[in-house]
C-alpha cells in the first residue's frame, strides 16, 4: 500500500470520529450510532490530532507523480479543515452547523437500502437517545451568531421535527421490538430540539455586527489556495465575475430578442414559466429529462458511462421541509449498491415561483446527472485511489457540471432559443454568485443587497434569493466555484486541443480527466502535463 494511501486510512478514522454523520454518507458504518462532538474542549483535541497527521503527510515520501498528486490534495484537505475551524469557527457561530450534522446523521441512515436485521433500527435509536445531550452542548457552545445564521437555524429547526419522527417510524418497523424505547427517545429528541428551538429564539445574543459572518479577504484567499489550489485571488476572480455577468447578461438579452422582441427578457421568462410549467406529475417530466441527457451522451459518445443507476423519485415528505424542489443523493462510496436519487419535490400541479419549468429541466437534468454530477461521482467512486474516490473539491464537482451545461449546448442538446435561454439565464445566476460570494465575505455586501442584486439582476423570486444569499454568507468560495470551475476546465481542454492538435479527441480528454475525480482543477492539469 503507497505511504500516502496508509496516512489517508488514517485521516479517514480520525474524520469519522470527528465527524460521524460523514461517516454513516459514505456507507461507513461503525460510527452509525453517535454523533459528533463539537464543544470547545473536544475540538481543540480534534485539531491537535489534525495538525499531527498533517505533519506527517508533508514527510511522506512518495513513488510517483500520480501519489505526489495525492498527496497534495489530501494535505490541502486537512489544512483548510484546520483553517476552517481554527478561524471561522462555524461551530462556536452558526448554530445550523449543529443543525445540519443532526439531520445529515438520520437522514444518512434512512436513505441506506434496506438490510435484514436490526442494526439500522439501533442506530436510528441510539442517534435519538443522543440528541438531547448534543443539542444541549449546542446550546453552551454557540456564541454571537450573525443575525443571518440565526435566522436560517429558526427555519432549519423548524422542519426538523418530521425528520426525527421519519427515523424513528422507520426504524420501529424495522425493528418492532424496539417501539417502546423508540417512542421514548423520539419524544426526548423532540423536546430537545423544540428546546434548542426556543434558544435560538430567546437565549443567543446575535452578534452586534450583521457583517460578522464574512470571513475577510485573507481567508478567503486562503479558501482559494487550499481548499480550490486556485493562484487567482478575490479581486481578481471579482473582476471575472462582473465580466461575465455583463457578457451572459448581453447573450441572454440577444436570445430573448430572437424569441420577441416587443418584451424584456424577463417578462419574457415569465411569460415562459408560465406557458410552460411542469404539470401534475412533474416527478415523470424529470425523469423523462435525465432520461434524455443520459441517451444524448451515449449518442454523441461524449464521455464514459459508469455502472450505476439513477433514480429520479418524488422526495421523502420528512426531506421535504429541508431541502428545494430538487436534490440529488449520491451512493454511498463503500456501498455496493451504485444507485444514485435525484428526488422531486410534488406539488400536486401547483407550481411555486421557485420552481422550474419544462425549458429548464434539461439543463438540470445533465447538471445533476448525464454527464453531471452522477457519471462524475460514480466514476470517481470506480477510482483504484482511495484518495480520488473521497477528496473532493467543489470548483471540479461544480465546474464541472456547469461545464456540461456548456458542453451538451456545443452539442446542440438544446432545443430551439428559448431553452438556450434558459440555460444561459442559468449561466448569469452562476455568474452572478462569484460576485455576490466575494461581495459578501470581502467587499461589505449586505445579505439585503445581494438578494437584491438576485432579484433585479435575474428576476429571481425574492424568498428564493434569501435561502441562496443564507447559502452563501455560511460557505464562503463554494458559490463561485460553478463559474470559476467551468473557467478553469474550458482553458483545460483548449490547452489540451492544441497540445494534441489533430490527435484531439474530446471523449479521450474526458474520460481522463474523470480519472482525476473531484481533485483540484490545477493538480488535474499537472497530472496531464500541463503544469504552468
Amino acid at each position: 500500500m503507497p505511504a500516502t494511501e496508509e496516512l489517508y486510512r488514517s485521516f479517514l478514522d480520525l474524520r469519522w470520529n470527528f465527524d460521524p454523520a460523514a461517516a454513516t454518507a459514505v456507507g461507513q458504518t461503525r460510527e452509525d450510532r453517535r454523533l459528533g462532538s463539537f464543544d470547545e474542549e473536544s475540538m481543540r483535541a480534534h485539531i491537535a490530532a489534525f495538525r499531527a497527521l498533517s505533519g506527517a503527510v508533508e514527510d511522506v515520501e512518495v513513488e510517483d507523480l500520480q501519489e505526489e498528486i495525492d498527496r497534495t490534495a489530501f494535505l490541502e484537505e486537512i489544512r483548510i479543515t484546520i483553517f476552517r475551524y481554527t478561524h471561522e469557527k462555524p461551530h462556536i457561530h452558526n448554530p445550523g452547523y449543529w443543525l445540519h450534522h443532526l439531520f445529515r446523521a438520520f437522514n444518512g441512515l434512512m436513505v441506506r437500502p434496506a438490510s435484514t436485521g436490526s442494526e439500522r433500527a439501533e442506530s436510528i435509536l441510539e442517534r435519538l437517545r443522543a440528541t438531547p445531550a448534543f443539542l444541549d452542548s449546542a446550546r453552551t457552545t454557540l456564541k454571537d451568531p450573525p443575525r443571518i445564521f440565526l435566522d436560517t437555524a429558526l427555519s432549519m429547526a423548524s422542519g426538523g421535527r418530521s425528520l426525527l419522527l421519519a427515523a424513528a417510524e422507520l426504524a420501529t418497523e424495522e425493528a418492532p421490538d424496539l417501539a417502546t424505547d423508540l417512542d421514548s427517545a423520539c419524544a426526548d429528541a423532540e423536546t430537545a430540539l423544540e428546546r434548542f428551538h426556543r434558544a435560538l429564539g430567546s437565549e443567543l445574543r446575535v452578534h452586534p455586527d450583521d457583517q460578522s459572518f464574512a470571513i475577510g479577504e485573507e481567508q478567503f484567499n486562503r479558501r482559494l489556495h487550499h481548499e480550490h489550489a486556485l493562484r487567482a485571488t478575490a479581486p481578481e476572480l471579482y473582476r471575472y465575475g462582473l465580466t461575465l455577468v455583463e457578457e451572459t447578461a448581453a447573450e441572454v438579452e440577444a436570445l430573448a430578442r430572437e424569441i420577441d422582441p416587443t418584451v424584456p427578457w424577463r417578462t419574457l421568462v415569465e411569460r415562459l414559466r408560465e406557458t410552460f410549467p411542469l404539470g401534475d406529475d412533474p416527478v415523470s417530466a424529470m425523469r423523462d429529462a435525465m432520461e434524455r441527457a443520459h441517451d444524448f451522451v451515449i449518442e454523441r459518445g461524449l464521455v464514459a458511462i459508469p455502472e450505476g443507476p439513477l433514480e429520479v423519485v418524488p422526495t421523502p415528505a420528512f426531506l421535504q421541509p429541508l431541502v428545494p424542489f430538487a436534490a440529488y443523493e449520491p451512493p454511498p462510496v463503500f456501498s455496493d449498491d451504485k444507485t444514485g436519487r435525484f428526488y422531486v419535490t410534488a406539488r400536486f400541479g401547483k407550481a411555486e415561483s421557485r420552481d422550474p419549468c419544462l425549458l429548464e429541466i434539461g439543463t438540470t437534468a445533465l447538471h445533476e446527472g448525464y454527464p453531471g454530477h452522477h457519471l462524475q461521482l460514480l466514476t470517481a467512486q470506480a477510482s483504484p485511489s482511495l484518495v480520488r474516490r473521497l477528496t473532493s473539491t467543489p470548483l471540479m464537482v461544480e465546474g464541472w457540471a456547469l461545464y456540461c451545461e456548456e458542453l451538451m449546448a456545443e452539442e446542440g442538446f438544446f432545443e430551439g432559443p428559448s431553452e438556450r435561454l434558459f440555460q444561459r439565464l442559468h449561466l448569469l445566476w452562476r455568474a452572478l454568485r462569484i460576485v455576490i460570494d466575494i461581495g459578501l465575505h470581502t467587499r461589505g455586501l449586505t445579505p439585503e443587497q445581494a438578494i437584491d442584486q438576485m432579484v433585479d439582476r435575474l428576476g429571481m423570486d425574492r424568498t428564493k434569493a434569501a435561502l441562496e444569499v443564507s447559502r452563501y454568507c455560511a460557505w464562503p468560495t463554494y458559490q463561485l466555484s460553478y463559474a470559476v470551475g467551468r473557467r478553469e476546465l474550458l482553458r483545460l481542454r483548449d490547452d489540451v486541443r492544441e497540445r494534441d492538435g489533430a490527435e484531439f479527441s474530446l471523449r479521450r480528454f474526458h474520460d481522463e480527466l474523470l480519472t482525476y475525480g473531484g481533485l483540484p482543477i490545477s493538480l488535474v492539469r499537472w497530472g496531464m502535463g500541463l503544469d504552468e
